[in-house]
């Protein structure tokens, strides 16, 4: 009877694991590559996302903590629930910071005229576009408008008969019109080059030539669109960007989203583990169908933002916000019908959580925490920027497909590598125990990260997403589970909001913005490469210092009384904890 009436009243928990995951699949694995699509780079982008989880680091434990001593988890629970999807609807209404239309082009005059554009940057996938065009005999109008080099202004004059220039110096502009057949474009890297056919000044048609080479410096606009792409440059760098409004609001609706959900995980976890009362290693079981509605969701939103960009010179990823914003009003109404109330309350939050962080096992744990948020922080949000870049080199046709493949990524991260690893996640605990799963997550990660900076096709992505079962699930109920178990009495949101704040406020937030920094230097293939193999040099530092502790403490260690019901446990006793409660639950 008791299993029975604890499944259902766990029932609206699993529906808001799945409703909330259904909810944010469709946004958050977008984010960094949206920011990218509005013009910041990959510095800026990693810089965002190391203030972002230190964000979450402050407003878990301190929003915990105001939940646990006022005994408010649900009404926050559901408060920052609807905040999220206030904050992430509204993202989509900030305006892509504009290119700049006309873009500086070097004009050569000798026999034959050209201008040229020379970019390290230049978008592969225009330029390709450009190089397909040129096999035609299309031709594309352009109008320039030059510096009129005394050199230049003497030749257009004397030899194209513009007499409307014969007067100019050199604080004024050549402008006029110009026919540019595409069939004799040129590639020199790094630099393309277009032939002017013909010129136009003052509705004159005249044939461009120089007795001498001159160049000049000029601003260009074309009919073109592949041209167009080729010249257009961001108007944004990493210097400027504080001076562009969308980058201030962008940053503040992502700050108030990540606070949001930083408060809503931890308190639902709290929630979650309090209503399993002494079988917490159920908690996967619960946990999993957050993953079942991420997988689905994440799909179907890459699937559906492919379909929607057809035609679009950019991403549309309108649909996912909308999606975003049924699947969390739906999570609030269901998150309400939980029969939840707190009947746990600690004397003193502050001195009991204290004494945790006194033990030498529980720092060993929170710095394993940090490692494994290092190496989830390069996952998060450069993963797809990799992805992006492995499809750009082997095909711009294979960009079309992108969303997609993003989608099927998250896809098989959920179905084949969190779902099962969730729900098998307290029959690993209890086999092998904590000390040896940590390791074992650290081992994964470097395996996984080495495989990704080997990758030539996104496609082959697809297999290795099933090490997310290790990185992401088995860690987060190995992470969730034990904190709940060494939680005082009363600190369970508390405690909960802890372990979370140093996972995210200072192992992602590293992550992510040493993630941004080698990116942008070596790209992102060198990137993996060297967070791949820290990561496997901290699984062998790990296991060395977990070795010497469980030497020096004979593999176990008696509970120790902190004054109230609560004991600290080390990982492999916080098992035999699991178990004995297990035995002690009436069936």
């Amino acid at each position: 009877m008791v299993n029975m009436e604890v499944n259902r009243d766990l029932l609206p928990v699993k529906g808001q694991y799945f409703l909330w995951n259904a909810g944010t699949a469709p946004v958050v694995p977008f984010l960094p590559i949206y920011a990218r699509q509005l013009g910041f780079s990959s510095v800026v982008v990693g810089t965002i996302y190391t203030v972002l989880p230190i964000t979450g680091m402050l407003a878990k434990p301190i929003f915990g903590a105001v939940a646990d001593h006022f005994q408010l988890q649900k009404t926050l629970f559901l408060a920052f629930q609807i905040l999220t999807a206030i904050t992430f609807f509204g993202i989509q209404f900030i305006p892509e910071i504009q290119m700049e239309n006309l873009n500086q082009v070097t004009l050569d005059c000798d026999g034959t005229v050209f201008f040229k554009t020379c970019s390290d940057d230049m978008d592969k996938c225009a330029e390709a576009r450009v190089i397909a065009e040129s096999s035609g005999n299309d031709t594309v109008l352009c109008e320039l408008s030059c510096v009129a080099d005394p050199w230049l202004t003497k030749e257009v004059c004397e030899l194209w008969k513009a007499d409307v220039y014969c007067n100019l110096t050199g604080s004024n502009y050549l402008t006029f019109g110009a026919t540019v057949p595409l069939k004799s474009t040129l590639r020199f890297d790094p630099c393309l080059h277009f032939r002017i056919k013909e010129v136009f000044v003052d509705h004159s048609e005249h044939i461009p030539y120089c007795k001498n080479l001159t160049t000049s410096q000029c601003s260009i606009q074309c009919n073109d669109h592949a041209i167009t792409e080729v010249l257009r440059k961001p108007s944004v760098t990493d210097s400027n960007v504080a001076d562009f409004y969308q980058f201030w609001l962008f940053f503040l609706l992502m700050v108030l989203s990540w606070i949001s959900m930083a408060v809503v995980v931890s308190i639902g976890d709290a929630i979650c583990f309090e209503m399993l009362g002494d079988q917490p290693s159920r908690y996967g079981h619960q946990r999993l169908w957050g993953a079942v509605g991420w997988g689905i969701f994440a799909v179907i939103a890459g699937v559906l933002v492919d379909e929607m960009s057809k035609g679009k010179s950019q991403e549309d990823y309108t649909i996912v916000f909308y999606m975003m914003l049924v699947m969390l009003l739906l999570d609030v109404f269901v998150s309400s019908k939980i029969k939840h109330s707190q009947t746990k309350l600690s004397t003193s939050i502050v001195r009991d959580v204290g004494k945790l962080l006194t033990e030498v096992r529980i720092v060993v744990f929170m710095l394993w925490c940090i490692a494994v948020g290092l190496c989830t922080g390069l996952q998060w949000n450069f993963l797809f920027w990799h992805l992006e870049d492995m499809a750009t080199a082997e095909g711009c046709d294979m960009v079309h497909w992108m969303k997609t493949i993003e989608g099927l990524v998250m896809g098989v991260q959920c179905f084949g590598g969190e779902l099962p690893f969730l729900f098998l996640s307290g029959r690993i605990l209890r086999k092998i125990g904590h000390v040896h799963t940590m390791s074992l997550i650290l081992f994964a990660f470097g395996l996984r990260f080495i495989i990704y900076s080997v990758l030539k096709d996104p496609w082959w992505c697809l297999p290795v997403e099933l090490f997310q079962g290790f990185t992401f699930g088995l860690f987060y109920a190995t992470m969730a589970s034990y904190a709940s178990i060494v939680a005082p009495p009363g600190t369970e949101a508390t405690v909960q909001g802890t372990v979370g704040a140093v996972f995210e406020g200072v192992g992602v937030s590293l992550g992510s913005l040493l993630g941004g920094i080698l990116y942008d230097k070596f790209g992102g293939a060198k990137t993996f490469r060297i967070y791949g193999t820290a990561s496997l040099a901290l699984f062998i530092i790990h296991a060395l210092v977990q070795l010497l502790l469980g030497r020096k403490s004979h593999y176990s260690e008696k509970a120790r009384d902190f004054g109230t019901s609560a004991h600290y446990a080390a990982p492999n006793e916080a098992l035999n904890m699991m178990d004995d409660m297990q035995e002690l639950t009436p069936s």
